[in-house]
């Protein structure tokens, strides 16, 4: 049997080649692979991977990051900050975002996936994200930044 990693590459891969609609879909194809998956399994790995589900072409489909343009980075960063972010607060040169429990994972890949330059990566737990600012970035702006969006989202 294969390990979280291998079958976290191929669902990458697929999403990048195929248009893959379900997690159920997802499913099959592993199973049809020759590796065993339950839709939670895979649910778990589409967050982990920051895969997205977008409309296209007049259907919904999984897509990776890295795949999705900026517009769409950016709307699904505001909805998920004002969904989800329940305090931004500034710790020194750090942000810490408080989410509720299980969603820091999800919040954090949408503020990678958008590209914010002031933003030098993140950190997530289960319900908090330790947000690094680049070099010489005012937290305060940054954290007002963020609020302005979750108003907005």
């Amino acid at each position: 049997m294969a390990g979280k990693k291998p079958r976290q590459r191929m669902i990458a891969d697929w999403l990048r080649e195929h248009r893959v609609g379900s997690q159920e879909e997802i499913v099959a194809r592993l199973s049809l692979a020759g590796m065993a998956a339950t839709q939670a399994t895979v649910s778990r790995d589409l967050i982990e991977l920051g895969a997205v589900k977008l409309k296209r072409e007049g259907r919904i489909r999984y897509v990776m990051p890295d795949n999705v343009d900026a517009g769409h980075a950016a709307a699904k960063l505001d909805r998920l900050l004002s969904e989800w972010v329940d305090a931004i607060l500034t710790a020194g040169p750090l942000l810490v975002l408080k989410t509720p429990p299980g969603s820091a994972n999800l919040v954090a890949n949408a503020l990678d996936a958008a590209g914010i330059a002031e933003i030098a990566g993140t950190i997530a737990g289960d319900d908090t994200i330790f947000v690094a600012l680049a070099d010489g970035v005012n937290p305060d702006a940054v954290a007002a930044l963020l609020q302005q969006r979750r108003a907005a989202g």
